[in-house]
């Protein structure tokens, strides 16, 4: 198993142990999510044997069949989270520059494919294949439950890095009064209208790209799955990180726009509609929350 990599050997050594002692249950648990991982396990009269499986048709999981690496150390200086809900050339770009310049770092790629596309994805980029698409939240989820980086950075695939990135980010996040960040922020006065900001103090960064250490979701617990359209599911998760009493603020790094392909290709009646349920369901949990915004209540 020289070419496996260190968390798929560990599960295959586990589920030996598993069948030594005769838990067969554990043991066909250990060798599925071995499976979701990309690898076969062969069992042959001299022990078990670990096969890649072909990338190009990996086996499509229910979020509920995830496995999660949340409560392992971290293997990764960063993990970069991408989500396709449809348009995955966006994404090949977004990889393609992330990694231009990503310098001596160890970097994740995790792509949940919502999408149903086949595409074939760069070598060693971690790819879930979805049933079918559960929603922005749920599916967001899904990669974090996957994330072995210390930073943690979800982006969208209308971004496009065009310098040095990680490192401005993995700086800020040193401190550990800031808990999440990014190039986008906006602010409130009222809980009911959001502008952009620039900063560096600010209520919530936009989820286009936004990146928090990985402990910090044990404590501030991942996107409301509720949220299937993207709109507000990233200043109610600020604001979850801010009710642990850490900060949020603007980091400027160089990274292009280009256009926001959900946004654009979702009606504008239901633009409307979702946009409209989700600031809701935001609102459900912190309304009157102003003690949490930079505002404070203050008006001028």
């Amino acid at each position: 198993m020289t070419d496996v990599p260190e968390e798929v050997k560990a599960l295959v050594v586990e589920r030996e142990d598993r069948r030594r002692a005769r838990d067969f249950q554990a043991a066909d648990q250990l060798r599925d999510r071995v499976t979701a991982l990309g690898y076969r396990i062969v069992d042959t009269a001299t022990g078990s044997r670990v096969e890649v499986l072909e990338q190009a048709a990996p086996a499509r999981l229910r979020p509920s069949d995830v496995p999660s690496v949340l409560d392992q150390e971290p293997t990764a200086d960063v993990s970069i989270q991408w989500l396709v809900q449809g348009w995955p050339e966006d994404t090949l770009r977004g990889i393609a520059a992330f990694r231009r310049h990503q310098g001596s770092r160890t970097v994740q790629h995790v792509v949940v494919e919502a999408s149903g596309s086949e595409i074939e994805w760069p070598e060693d980029v971690e790819v879930l294949a979805l049933e079918g698409d559960p929603g922005w939240g749920a599916g967001r989820n899904c990669g974090l439950k996957r994330a072995a980086g210390s930073v943690v950075v979800v982006v969208d695939g209308s971004v496009e890095a065009t310098g040095e990135v990680l490192g401005p980010i993995e700086q800020a996040l040193a401190d550990p009064t800031v808990g999440v960040c990014g190039p986008f922020g906006i602010t409130t006065r009222d809980l009911r209208q959001f502008e952009e900001s620039t900063g560096p103090e600010v209520d919530a960064i936009e989820g286009y790209l936004m990146a928090f250490r990985r402990k910090v979701l044990s404590r501030s617990g991942m996107f409301d799955d509720r949220f299937r359209f993207y709109r507000s599911a990233d200043i109610e998760f600020s604001f979850r990180v801010k009710e642990l009493g850490l900060r949020a603020v603007v980091v400027p790094v160089p990274v292009k726009r280009h256009e926001h392909r959900m946004w654009v290709n979702t009606p504008q009646a239901d633009r409307d509609r979702l946009s409209k349920r989700n600031f809701y369901r935001f609102l459900e949990r912190f309304r009157g929350r102003m003690d949490l915004t930079v505002a404070g209540g203050q008006t001028d």
